[in-house]
């Protein structure tokens, strides 16, 4: 019996160890997880408590009169501003961000990153507020439909050109070096391989930039006005409504028709976001697998 070898249990201490250190890891990361995503979940779940239990299509299907009505209009009026700013702030933000990944450098570059930076951080009103001084008033276009997209513009194509700069930024120099072993023209390498394979970053930003405008309600009361007649696309001298405006206004009204309307509204815009976030979930997978593919 004496020549059985023994094991040495201190072997096993450190695979022990490892296992303890990676469940009190995994447990404080779901922790933290459940109190980010707690929030959401309790503003979704009051606002579709207090919306479905009173909505009718009818609401997306007639215009606002006075307090009461529907929200077809703000509806409408919200997706025009939206795709607006989709095309004005998406062409801006997506050609910044290629020229300072690309070509911006040395104390231009560092200038425009800087600017960009600030501007991102001023806040909505404040852009509200100069964009009601410099469109509506100085130039005369009144609240109006462009005013109030470009006023959206300016305040999301910081966030579009730094993650589109990031994006490119983070696709391997390995791709671009074999492509100029090929004899590859450098604007031809970026059409084809740079920015295809940054397609899934870009998009993000785009998707976030997006949703940001959507949730706003300060530039727009300074820009955009308010009515309650469908859109039109005239762009200046043209109030159009949108769904942030009937959540702010209504809920504070003393009638029970216009507090529905104001969580309708709220629902709504919810779905907005989530359908926005679910096309960007779609849109970047089929970019990665392309990217991938490319690769």
């Amino acid at each position: 019996m004496s020549n059985i070898p023994t094991i040495d249990t201190n072997l096993f201490v450190p695979r022990k160890r490892r296992r303890y250190i990676n469940r009190v890891v995994f447990t404080l990361g779901t922790l933290a997880l459940l109190l980010l995503i707690s929030p959401s979940v309790w503003i979704i779940g009051q606002v579709l408590v207090r919306a479905i239990p009173h909505f009718s299509f009818s609401v997306i299907t007639t215009n606002g009169v006075g307090l009461g009505g529907g929200l077809k209009n703000d509806i409408v009026g919200t997706t025009l501003i939206t795709a607006g700013v989709g095309v004005v702030a998406g062409t801006i933000g997506i050609l910044t961000g290629i020229y300072l990944s690309q070509f911006a450098t040395g104390q231009v570059a560092g200038l425009l990153r800087g600017a960009s930076e600030v501007l991102a951080g001023i806040p909505s009103i404040v852009i509200g507020y100069v964009g009601y001084i410099a469109l509506v008033v100085h130039f005369h276009w009144g609240f109006s439909l462009g005013a109030g997209l470009i006023t959206l513009s300016v305040m999301v194509i910081p966030y579009i050109a730094k993650t589109t700069e990031v994006s490119l930024r983070q696709v391997p120099s390995s791709y671009t070096e074999g492509a100029e072993a090929l004899g590859f023209k450098p604007t031809r390498i970026l059409r084809l391989i740079t920015i295809k394979s940054a397609l899934p970053g870009i998009v993000t930003g785009m998707i976030v930039a997006l949703a940001i405008s959507v949730g706003e309600t300060a530039p727009l009361l300074y820009t955009a006005g308010y009515s309650q007649n469908m859109p039109h696309l005239a762009f200046t001298h043209s109030p159009v409504g949108y769904l942030t405006y009937a959540v702010w206004t209504f809920y504070n009204q003393p009638t029970v028709t216009a507090q529905r309307l104001s969580y309708d509204a709220a629902m709504l815009l919810i779905f907005m976001l989530l359908a926005l976030i679910a096309s960007s979930r779609i849109i970047v997978s089929r970019t990665q697998r392309h990217a991938e593919t490319k690769g």
